[in-house]
């Protein structure tokens, strides 16, 4: 692909047909994928609420729970008529497994790993994240797939201390990290393989090594200077008083003496050279990752989303096995981690999720995070057209939700789960300020996609006022009626109290089609927020590129 024609893409949809459609054979250099593991679990990406704290309010992002039905068993036949290994392997899987949630799980990801292993390139690399329940069995669906002899390591990554939860067995604190290449030719950063020494807390036989300090209080050690090969008379020569077979010629060790670099001891002694710490490469890399700190509650990139990596995890993936300017790929991609380390990193990148939410966070968290120097992106599986926003709405399982996500989205609003209580069909919210009370102004935004009515308006109206909102925005899909314009007609208007400025409608209706023409919330802001901040990154030395974003 024409490097001067990239752009950054984010996909929204199921990854499996992006893949097929969308990514070229052999595009990729690293892929990165961290699926929903086989846990049965659903998980919610909260939200925080504006004094900080964490919001009740829960969107569900994505469900990891598995069952043979429908999708499993196509995803099954797809793969063991294939005629290829990773299709007997599952095979053999079903005979062990049988019909259940783990042979879902697996019939579902290899499908999807197939696809990934087709847009890797040969130098490429694949790093899968998953838990030791399923690791075992994934690695026999990539050790088919790639080739036994192309796996690299399995890493384990600690991802929280210890607890005491477990009374029949130890407790489980780690996830594991396969590693493939896709050739003995594989892109391999040996220098970051390497972590600079700590030395407030130096390992015990690097500390006894580097005892010496010098003036500066620099650690090093002495090394020897002796030539192996005793029998090198170029190399033989008297160096302050010693003769010996020397390892540099005598200009070369003159030099290094009158820079500091060789000591004697003592009169008569060997000559021997300082080797600083602070000149090493560091402490070695091993395949146990202990170093990396999970993300807890207080953390500074924490966005609320429940399966959040640290950004430290993917610098370390994207230092090993990646080049600035390579492709990186995250085909389950969340909240975004993977898309922001390598827009930091200056790798071109690929996003997909399948949640509207999560494509939502995205786009607010490279916005924030890197502001005018973000790269030039687009979003591709967005509603285009009014049957498209249509189809969305009536797809299954949960078109509505996609519809709803969607148009808060596009409103620049942050998403609600509908729940009991006051919140009940709030479906967004955007706070403001636009006096200096330093109190936040609230828009409620309720969205529908089936039939409406005045009564919606009415209900509308009702939360604002349970939840002191100045202003409420009614979201349809359909053309609304004449009793429901006369309704938020009779809302009145909003008008700043400290900074006169045109009325804006208390109640505001919009359509999906105007959403589409590009139509938005009125009001007048100083100041807005909607997601839980990410962190600016520092700025960038390479070349600012346009940036789009609504």
């Amino acid at each position: 692909m024409n490097t001067q024609e990239w752009k950054n893409k984010l996909y929204f949809g199921d990854n499996l047909g992006i893949l097929r459609d969308h990514i070229p054979d052999e595009s990729v250099d690293l892929i990165y994928l961290d699926p929903p593991f086989n846990s049965q679990r659903l998980y919610n990406a909260f939200f925080d609420e504006q004094d900080g704290s964490r919001s009740k309010a829960q969107v569900a992002a994505f469900t990891d729970a598995w069952a043979w039905e429908d999708e499993a068993k196509a995803a099954y036949f797809d793969v063991t008529t294939s005629a290829t290994a990773i299709g007997v392997a599952l095979s053999g899987l079903h005979d062990v497994l049988g019909t259940g949630p783990m042979l879902s799980y697996l019939s579902i990801m290899a499908l999807r790993l197939m696809e990934l292993h087709r847009a890797l390139k040969p130098s490429g690399t694949l790093y899968l994240h998953c838990d030791p329940t399923a690791s075992h069995y994934l690695k026999i669906l990539l050790d088919a797939l790639f080739g036994s002899e192309n796996f690299r390591n399995e890493i384990v990554w600690q991802r929280t201390a210890a607890k005491a939860h477990a009374t029949r067995s130890l407790p489980s604190n780690h996830d594991v990290i396969l590693l493939y290449a896709k050739s003995s030719n594989t892109t391999w950063c040996s220098d970051a393989m390497f972590v600079p020494y700590d030395l407030s807390n130096l390992p015990t036989k690097t500390a006894r090594k580097y005892c010496h300090l010098d003036s500066d209080g620099r650690r090093y050690r002495l090394d020897n200077l002796l030539n192996p090969n005793p029998n090198r008379p170029n190399l033989t020569y008297e160096f302050l008083g010693v003769t010996r077979v020397w390892r540099w010629t005598k200009e070369r060790m003159q030099k290094a003496y009158e820079a500091g670099l060789v000591i004697q001891t003592a009169p008569g002694r060997v000559p021997q050279l300082k080797r600083y710490l602070d000149e090493q490469r560091g402490l070695p890399i091993c395949d146990v990752w202990g170093d990396i700190s999970p993300l807890n509650s207080q953390a500074r990139e924490r966005l609320g989303y429940p399966t959040q990596k640290p950004e430290a995890l993917l610098r370390r993936i994207m230092s090993l096995s990646s080049n600035p300017g390579d492709v990186i790929l995250d085909p389950f991609c969340g909240c975004g981690t993977a898309v922001s380390v390598a827009e930091e990193m200056g790798r071109k990148w690929i996003g997909i999720d399948i949640a509207f939410v999560a494509i939502s966070l995205i786009k607010q968290r490279l916005a924030k995070a890197f502001g005018r120097e973000l790269s030039e992106y687009v979003v591709e599986g967005m509603p285009k057209t009014l049957a498209d926003a249509k189809a969305m709405a009536a797809s299954e399982p949960d078109g509505r939700f996609q519809f709803q996500w969607w148009a808060v989205d596009q409103l620049s609003a942050r998403p609600q789960e509908r729940k009991k209580g006051a919140d009940s069909g709030v479906d967004g919210l955007i706070f403001f300020h636009d006096d200096n009370s330093g109190s936040p102004k609230k828009i409620l935004i309720q969205v529908k996609s089936g039939k409406v009515g005045r009564r919606d308006i009415a209900t509308l109206r009702g939360d604002m006022e349970a939840q002191n909102a100045v202003i409420g925005v009614f979201v349809t899909l359909t053309e609304p009626t004449k009793p429901m314009k006369d309704q938020a007609f009779d809302a009145g208007m909003y008008i700043p109290v400290e900074f006169k400025s045109t009325p804006v409608s208390a109640i505001q209706i919009i359509t999906a089609q105007e959403i589409l023409d590009g139509r938005g919330v009125e009001y007048y802001a100083l100041q807005r927020a909607t997601f839980e901040d990410a962190p600016s990154k520092p700025s960038k030395t390479r070349p600012i590129e346009k940036t789009l974003g609504k």
